[in-house]
């Protein structure tokens, strides 16, 4: 376990002297025994702010790509390639949780239904080498979009086709909880985009249908309740509570007098438990909610009512979103062949793990247990080496209350468990914020998701389940990204670390970090020397939080799309061909080989790391250079720099003091240095033509991407330098730098 990190809110203090370190630089300068702009580490033994192993706690991870990728990806060739970058544990990435789809891990398995069609449960004991997995389309989904989905799929809410419906997952019922369904309410909303008046709604329920609910709109003006949840209130129509519910097509009158409202909530509470149309024989099929169709409008005088819902099957169809969804498919579910995840076999036989164990996922939101109890026995049985389960995906970005994924989490660990009690299990992936996840206060007032997670557990005393806190990082809002924005990147990782830690986790639990780049969205940023530079402070600012193990995204070459500004861009470290071979690295290629293989000893053991502070800012309080010092298995120490200044070097002074000895040190003798910036890379962009409609068909990264390249690009620049307490080191404009060798005292 690290020590007590340091806040990196405070090690990136926007004023100069504002904590302790700084103060100590700030106070040595004042009485003139350092020259100005120094870097002063702390070397003060029980200082130390962290302790890693880079083979454990530096990683990255591979997600669902296009299949014609995976093909060329999973090769020697292009593998050495990605390996020169230094990440060593690999995180599998699971991406149908965000799709709304049920993972076939195994394309080979069985279904619940013995006429071929329900639940699906892979095959544990298939011979077949499974190269690619897909999702299904859940036809039972309730969500337009959400943060996963974008531009893919529709609800059938409100698809104008009664003969399909909503089902919420029957996993958060009282005969798989244990508990009242009044516990886990189940709820769809309707957007109307803008406000709309409206007194009528018409529910065309399914079998189950709900018995007890309410009827209720948002009051916030100017606020979506989804993603401003603290800044409105859900009010009950004063005709909206509905007891004893008998199904079929309810016609609600709301209110007396039409009323301007954009978001209406159903709020279910209790079910008939009568069966769907899939059957008795199957206890799923009876437990829940289900709708068939959603009308809402006004009822004029005559008594007709008049319908304000678009209704098709698409992504323009009047926006629903769901509290859950039944994972019940078919074999004739949609399937997006063209991506797929990487297969076991292939995954693990490639050598893409590097003979290390893997981080690898279950489903969760819209699987089974059972079919993720065969995923690990799956894997167990091929002695496939697992180092931790992480459950579901961004159970966030798909709007899931804390208690429905608590719910599900504990019945998913009692199953996980039960094939192996030593498994490591953990999540809940937070997609990437850099502010606590909020949601509608419950009954005592608590809107903190992680905090009334951690409660839920703790009430089923089944806290141990838990044996580590993951998140994703992507902390820039797409296309709103400027060279200032460095400046934040230690600030909102130190910031989004306390508020875990503040929302309840045990100190002891460890904290992975694992996805990461700098938006959700690609941009021609992500190739610039911005690129590199944000990643190493990102890193180090990880770190010394007190961070357990971090993993970059994407470890595989990935082609450009369209991203911010239509600007190219792409989540891999390097720039494909139209046949997906790696043509050149791009910046953090680079980065990632000044963080692995020049700061880090990449074979080595335990690393110490301490605080370190530089003196040198723009004049309006942003820390122009951020430095992360280690002191390495090999017993060299190591400083890694980042020069954020696009324009300007600067030349400083390394000084180490040990406060308990009351010493300082300084690098002496042969030193290694390294530098990777704007002298070592530029990207260059190609101008294009205007084309206002250009046709779907011309969209390809091919076509689109044709002529940007990275000039120079790199290598990095080494030499070896003699050093004394005198010797200043100089920092190019935009760029890292890292220093490592012996320290002799003063």
């Amino acid at each position: 376990m690290p020590n007590q990190p340091l806040s990196s809110v405070d090690l990136t203090s926007r004023s100069r002297c504002r904590n302790g370190l700084l103060l100590t630089v700030c106070s040595l300068m004042s009485l003139g025994l350092l020259n100005a702009q120094t870097v002063l580490v702390d070397i003060t033994p029980d200082h130390a702010v962290n302790h890693f192993v880079p083979r454990e706690s530096l990683g990255s991870g591979v997600d669902r790509i296009p299949v014609g990728s995976i093909d060329k990806d999973f090769t020697k060739t292009t593998l050495d390639q990605v390996f020169a970058a230094g990440w060593q544990p690999v995180t599998y990435r699971q991406n149908t949780d965000l799709a709304v789809e049920a993972w076939h891990w195994n394309p080979e398995g069985t279904w619940s239904d013995p006429a071929g069609k329900g639940y699906f449960t892979g095959s544990v004991n298939s011979t077949k080498f499974i190269r690619y997995s897909f999702g299904y389309a859940l036809p039972h989904r309730g969500v337009t979009r959400n943060d996963g989905t974008g531009n893919t799929g529709y609800s059938r809410l409100t698809d104008g086709d009664e003969s399909t419906y909503w089902k919420s997952n029957p996993y958060l019922t009282s005969h798989f909880t244990g508990e009242s369904d009044a516990l886990h309410p189940q709820w769809v909303i309707l957007d109307l985009a803008n406000d709309t008046l409206i007194d009528t709604l018409k529910i065309v329920w399914a079998e189950p249908y709900a018995k007890n609910y309410l009827i209720q709109y948002w009051t916030g003006i100017g606020t979506d309740p989804i993603h401003a949840p603290k800044r409105g209130v859900w009010n009950t129509f004063s005709q909206g509570e509905i007891t004893n519910g008998a199904g079929g097509t309810a016609l609600l009158h709301l209110t007396e007098a039409a009323t301007a409202v954009r978001y209406i909530r159903i709020w279910m509470t209790q079910s008939s438990n009568t069966c769907d149309d899939h059957g008795a024989s199957d206890i799923r099929n009876c437990v829940g909610y289900a709708i068939r169709e959603l009308y809402l409008g006004t009822t004029s005088n005559d008594g007709l009512f008049h319908d304000v819902l678009r209704h098709t099957a698409d992504q323009e169809q009047t926006a629903t979103f769901s509290s859950s969804v039944d994972p019940w498919h078919t074999p004739d579910s949609h399937v997006n062949s063209k991506e797929a995840q990487v297969g076991f076999d292939l995954f693990f036989q490639s050598g893409i793990t590097q003979s290390l164990p893997a981080m690898m996922p279950i489903a969760m939101l819209y699987d089974t247990p059972d079919n993720a109890a065969a995923e690990i026995r799956y894997l167990e049985s091929h002695k496939y080496p697992i180092s931790t389960v992480e459950m579901g995906e961004e159970a966030d970005g798909q709007y899931m209350l804390p208690e429905d994924y608590a719910a599900l989490y504990l019945q998913y660990a009692t199953a996980l468990h039960k094939v192996d009690p030593t498994l490591k299990l953990g999540g809940p992936s937070f997609q990437g914020s850099t502010q606590d996840i909020e949601v509608w206060p419950d009954a005592q007032g608590r809107t903190s998701w992680l905090g009334r997670f951690l409660d839920y557990l703790k009430q089923h005393r089944r806290l141990q389940d838990l044996q580590f806190f993951s998140f994703e990082h992507y902390p820039y809002d797409p296309c709103r990204i400027n060279w200032a924005s460095l400046y934040e990147e230690p600030g909102l990782i130190g910031h989004i670390m306390k508020v875990w830690r503040d929302d309840g986790l045990q100190p002891e639990l460890p904290i992975y970090l694992t996805e990461s780049n700098l938006s959700s969205a690609t941009s021609e940023t992500y190739m610039d020397i911005f690129g590199g530079l944000w990643l190493a402070d990102y890193i180090g600012s990880y770190l010394s939080t007190g961070g357990n193990q971090v993993y970059y995204f994407h470890y595989l070459p990935l082609a450009m799309e369209r991203g911010c500004n239509d600007s190219p861009g792409t989540f891999g470290m390097f720039k494909v061909g139209s046949e997906n071979q790696i043509e050149q690295p791009l910046s953090q290629f680079f980065a990632s080989q000044m963080i692995n293989r020049e700061w880090l000893q990449h074979d080595g053991g335990t690393h110490t790391l301490f605080p370190a502070a530089a003196d040198i800012d723009d004049g309006a309080g942003h820390q122009i250079v951020t430095a992360y010092a280690v002191e390495r298995p090999d017993g060299e120490w190591s400083v890694m720099l980042i020069n954020k200044d696009q324009h300007t070097s600067h030349s400083l002074n390394l000084v180490f003091q040990n406060l308990q000895s009351k010493s300082e040190s300084y690098f002496t003798g042969r030193v290694h240095e390294a530098v990777f910036g704007s002298g070592q890379y530029h990207w260059n962009t190609v101008q294009r033509d205007f084309n206002a409609h250009l046709p779907l068909a011309a969209d390809t990264p091919a076509n689109i991407k044709t002529g940007d390249h990275a000039d120079p690009d790199g290598p990095i620049a080494t030499r070896e330098l003699e050093t004394g307490k005198a010797t200043k080191y100089e920092l190019p404009p935009a760029s890292i730098i890292v220093i490592r060798g012996k320290l002799a005292s003063k």
